[in-house]
């Protein structure tokens, strides 16, 4: 059945492709801070933990809820490890990182599904997606409070 939504199916295929590279970041930065979380040691752990802890629940929730809009707009989820590896820019941390770094890394993740949400936005609002739009104006709005917040914590 043919999608009557207002939207040709070439601009729901454009926003659900960039949608589709959002999620991958959005995951990158979910393991990434996951990661943090679990290994985070010394002077400001619990905080640091806690504050970890809060980044990647809202992140599983954005998960759900970007994936959910690509499958709204009429196309399939490709939900791989290996499709997210493809398409994110985030890279991968390895080994064990001092605190001041896991924040860095953070803050640099942060910035980048920032700068991804604001082209996406973009897009969306000059074809009129307003459910897009919406989710993505959310999105930054958390995007940039965590960065601040760890910068925050860095300056300290």
């Amino acid at each position: 059945m043919e999608y009557q939504t207002g939207m040709s199916e070439q601009i729901r295929k454009q926003i659900s492709t960039e949608l589709s590279t959002l999620l991958a970041e959005s995951y990158a930065l979910y393991l990434k801070v996951q990661d943090f979380h679990w290994n985070v040691t010394g002077p400001g752990f619990f905080g640091l933990h806690i504050f970890f802890e809060k980044q990647y629940q809202d992140l599983a929730e954005a998960l759900d809820e970007i994936a959910e809009r690509i499958r709204a707009l009429g196309f399939f989820v490709e939900g791989s490890f290996s499709a997210f590896q493809k398409l994110s820019s985030l890279k991968e941390e390895k080994g064990k990182q001092p605190k001041e770094a896991m924040l860095k890394h953070l803050i640099e993740g942060h910035e980048s599904v920032i700068r991804h949400l604001r082209s996406l936005n973009a897009l969306a609002d000059k074809e009129k997606d307003f459910a897009t739009t919406e989710l993505l104006s959310k999105r930054l709005l958390i995007h940039e409070k965590f960065a601040w917040m760890a910068r925050s914590e860095l300056s300290s």
